[in-house]
């Protein structure tokens, strides 16, 4: 044995097969999928010790490593532009747009980058956190949250494979010294805080980590937009939310304006602190939302316009019942929801000059399945606490937020109208290049990089690889702040080492926008799988029928932000998800009894 401590690794593993010896479970033979050695969407198969081989099958590459490229991808990666030139195209020439937006092109284009998106997302769910292969798991067992990717292989001789350091850096040190804000660094693209709350608010319908099993485990089993946010993630809950009366949800009235029921009158699990009296513990959809007032003014907005629904359908339908008024109206509310994300949300995140458009039918024609599940990849890159200002403007007033915090006398006290105006009007952080969280929140990015260990996340080039962008050379070329290159080489050793949370969340963000060319690439597919992926978006659920009639359709079809505000509020504030664009619209607004 002393003899052969001196030989080196291939040798001895050379040795050893000569031998016939049994070499399988020795430590000095490294897994060869621990080189990622299988490019374009090739499965790496590991044959006996140290062979392996990669499955080329329909990626349209072939060779040992799937990367050589045949005819038509060749012709396919001559003509295609990099996305680089995509995004400037879709964010320059105003007046082209203003033709594009008017005229039939509006919709071949929005066809086109639907399916271009949605085709990065395999259906069905390929991987989840236990299996670095195909599985019925991964299929069926909808507890689990999906991957894009498989996890590294636990064999690996290093965490991220065999690159970088032998031990990743601290959680705590990334998140202080890359993440933590020092001074506000307000958005570029004009997005505000009232876009802030909704992506909580919306995004935590089916964000929902089953801490107690792991970060691997999802407790949203409808995995997309099912309203979960507002009606409860389980029916027990639901029913504690209903009034059980024309199809309506509980609420309270206070000052002749209609909010959230307490815990008094809906006894439904919410986390408060002690220090909350339980007449101030509003009763919400999600068991979280107690938490800043931001989301109680949405809970509070999608509430009412569940009950002003219910009374347009009932004013229609005199015979239905409880059920089929709240359930018609819940699918009234789904519909609401993804129109305005796409073309208000979406949109601002975009920054495109192209109206993005909501229709369904666009895709009828198209190879598209009506299904969705959440990955876990996705989870990690939509942690936006940097939007989040250090202070809040209500109203003239300025409240810290600290002070903000399971506060849900601010939304009783100051009223919708008086909040939805000044998020509308308040700039939110920026959130690509770091430098930019909230101290206050610094904890969920430090639980985020030990999910994502925990889970076994491969590097951030191993995802810009699959989402068809080119993977980073250095750490220089990653990021425009010399010394933050500098110092994550040394904390990581190797750009190919470098995890996906940090990734996703330090890379230099685009000219004037909202975050890095990543998180754009690699959240739209997501985003506009799960969005068009639902149900109600397929043939069989898109028609008047399915929302009660042309009236119900209507509502769903033209939906606004606007009109979710107005049609529920003594008048109508200043509401997008722009702060004013110039001084008309920055003007306050009068209140007026007129929607």
């Amino acid at each position: 044995m002393r003899v052969l401590r001196f030989i080196p690794i291939w040798a001895f593993t050379l040795l050893c097969l000569m031998e016939d010896s049994s070499c399988a479970d020795d430590s000095s033979v490294v897994n060869p999928c621990c080189y990622f050695p299988c490019e374009n969407g090739g499965v790496c198969v590991r044959f006996g010790s140290d062979g392996y081989e990669c499955d080329c099958t329909r990626t349209g590459y072939y060779g040992k490593n799937c990367s050589i490229p045949d005819f038509w991808i060749r012709i396919q990666l001559l003509v295609k532009p990099s996305t680089d030139t995509t995004h400037f195209f879709l964010t320059h020439f105003q007046w082209l747009w203003d033709f594009v937006n008017n005229t039939f092109l509006r919709g071949k284009i929005m066809k086109l980058m639907l399916t271009l998106r949605t085709h990065l997302i395999p259906t069905p769910p390929t991987y989840n956190s236990k299996y670095n292969y195909l599985s019925w798991e991964s299929y069926y067992n909808l507890t689990f949250y999906t991957r894009l990717l498989p996890p590294i292989p636990e064999d690996c001789p290093l965490p991220m494979g065999t690159k970088g350091k032998a031990v990743l850096p601290d959680p705590k040190l990334i998140s202080q010294h890359f993440l933590k804000r020092t001074k506000f660094r307000p958005e570029p693209q004009g997005t505000n805080v009232m876009f802030g709350f909704m992506a909580q608010h919306f995004t935590h319908m089916f964000f929902r980590t089953d801490h107690i099993l792991g970060a691997i485990y999802t407790k949203a089993l409808g995995h997309g937009v099912d309203a979960g946010n507002i009606y409860g993630d389980n029916l027990e809950r639901q029913h504690l939310l209903r009034l059980r009366k024309d199809g309506k949800m509980k609420y309270k009235v206070l000052n002749g304006e209609m909010y959230p029921p307490t815990v008094l009158d809906a006894p439904v699990k919410m986390y408060y602190p002690k220090h909350v009296p339980d007449e101030h513990r509003l009763a919400i959809g999600h068991e979280h939302f107690g938490l800043v007032p931001g989301l109680c003014m949405y809970a509070t907005l999608w509430l009412r316009e569940h009950n002003r629904i219910c009374d347009i359908l009932k004013a229609e339908h005199p015979t239905w019942d409880d059920e089929q008024l709240f359930q018609t109206s819940r699918l009234i509310i789904i519909g609401e929801i993804i129109h305005i994300i796409i073309e208000e949300y979406v949109q601002q995140l975009s920054g495109y000059n192209l109206k993005l458009l909501f229709d369904p039918t666009l895709l009828f024609n198209e190879q598209f399945q009506y299904t969705n599940r959440i990955a876990m990849e996705f989870v990690q890159l939509y942690h936006w606490h940097q939007l989040m200002p250090d202070t809040f403007l209500i109203d003239g007033d300025e409240i810290p937020l600290g002070e903000f915090l399971y506060n849900t006398t601010i939304l009783t006290h100051y009223g919708i109208e008086k909040l939805v105006d000044s998020f509308s009007r308040q700039h939110a952080g920026q959130i690509g290049g770091g430098h930019n969280s909230p101290a206050q929140l610094l904890y969920v990015a430090e639980l985020s990089l030990n999910d994502s260990r925990e889970g076994r996340i491969q590097s951030f080039n191993q995802y810009r690889k699959k989402f068809e962008l080119k993977p980073y050379s250095s750490f220089h070329e990653f990021t425009d702040d010399e010394e933050m290159a500098e110092e994550l080489e040394e904390l990581y050793g190797d750009i190919d080492a470098l995890e996906f949370f940090p990734g996703i969340m330090l890379e230099k963000t685009r000219p004037n926008s909202i975050f890095g060319e990543s998180m754009m690439e690699m959240g739209a597919p997501f985003s506009l799988k799960g969005l068009m992926g639902n149900a109600i978006c397929s043939p069989q659920y898109w028609k008047p029928s399915t929302f009660g009639g042309e009236t119900g359709f209507n509502i769903v079809k033209t939906a606004t932000l606007k009109k979710l505000v107005c049609n529920n509020t003594k008048w109508c504030p200043y509401v997008s998800y722009h702060v004013p664009r110039n001084q008309e619209e920055a003007e306050p607004r009068k209140p007026s009894t007129e929607l």
